[in-house]
């Protein structure tokens, strides 16, 4: 039975905010006078309103774009009604939440803008169309899309539509993910486990298998490992990104971005246990990318490694000294 679209976009709309800063200056005869410097405050991504989307050919690809992200699983899951593509029952907005819209939540609203780009774990230029089949292949441990198939229009179609609600003439907070403060000891599994008992494990199962909606088409609460779970190599498997995710979403009924719930230490842990690989089985995969070992994410922890660092430290941190090292050899550490 085909669920019911649930659009919660949230009320993010905030005004500009212009600050102003108050300088000397000394001029050509030595005398110092006040000039104001006028800095734009970036404001958070507005909200997406679905009644604008147009009533025609296009609309209609807009809005399957739309299903497609909320209901991934009954569309091109392992039974899916229009194509058998994905490996789990997971949804785009079990990760890429409200749709892709909300801030903080690996926001998908400048994608169409922002591809073609260059990835570094590809190590080559990647389209959006592309972009989306990792997405597919890697966390929905699925086979591609076609270019040209339905589904794939209608994705490029929904990143489009979404990407004209997002300022041309200011910077916008929101797309990228809530920074941590990386703390100076190594994430720890086993902290990680207590804090994931005591906030996680009543909507994602003591064993993270998640929890299937009575229909079984999809969950409820995605699972967090395990047969069904996401891919090494995807962006959630890598302690820091995951830490910044959580940060700023998890647990869900407690956590906003600008008053989280969880501390950016006890998001790191939640994260090293969750990637737990000695504990927690995964999808088999053969290929982890990275041909450029010095492009290599700092919290990717399959070698080989442009530094002297174990897997367990680029796994687990701690990564300031990573960090340092990387700047002294003149290499620019990602993460």
């Amino acid at each position: 039975m085909k669920s019911s679209l649930r659009i919660v976009t949230g009320c993010f709309l905030i005004a500009a905010t212009v600050a102003v800063f108050y300088s000397c200056q000394t001029n050509v005869k030595g005398e110092e006078k006040e000039t104001a410097k006028v800095t734009v405050v970036a404001t958070l991504l507005p909200a997406v309103d679905s009644a604008g989307i147009p009533g025609d050919k296009y609309g209609e690809a807009v809005r399957y774009g739309q299903e497609l992200m909320y209901n991934t699983a009954y569309y091109i899951g392992p039974e899916g009604i229009n194509g058998k593509y994905l490996g789990n029952k997971m949804n785009c907005t079990n990760c890429h939440q409200q749709g892709g819209t909300k801030p903080f939540s690996f926001n998908l609203m400048r994608s169409h803008e922002d591809y073609p780009q260059y990835r570094a774990r590809e190590g080559h230029v990647l389209t959006l169309a592309e972009r989306v089949n990792n997405c597919v292949t890697r966390p929905h441990n699925g086979k591609p899309l076609p270019l040209d198939s339905k589904e794939m229009v209608a994705f490029l179609s929904y990143f489009r539509w979404i990407n004209s609600f997002v300022p041309r003439d200011k910077p916008s907070k929101g797309v990228k993910n809530l920074e941590v403060v990386l703390p100076d000891v190594a994430a720890s599994p086993g902290r990680g486990e207590q804090l994931y008992v005591q906030h996680c494990a009543r909507c994602h199962g003591k064993e993270g298998e998640g929890q299937l909606r009575s229909d079984r088409v999809t969950y409820t609460y995605p699972p967090l490992w395990g047969k069904y779970g996401y891919q090494p190599g995807s962006s959630m498997h890598r302690v820091i990104k995951q830490a910044q995710w959580l940060k700023a979403n998890m647990p869900y009924d407690k956590a906003t971005w600008d008053k989280p719930f969880l501390s950016d230490a006890e998001a790191m842990d939640i994260a090293a246990f969750v990637n737990d690989d000695s504990r927690h089985p995964r999808p088999d995969v053969k290929n982890f990318d990275y041909p450029h070992k010095e492009e290599k994410a700092l919290d990717y922890d399959k070698g080989p490694f442009a530094d002297t660092f174990s897997v367990a430290r680029h796994k687990y941190g701690p990564y300031q000294p990573m960090i340092d090292y990387w700047k002294s050899n003149g290499l620019k550490a990602s993460y």
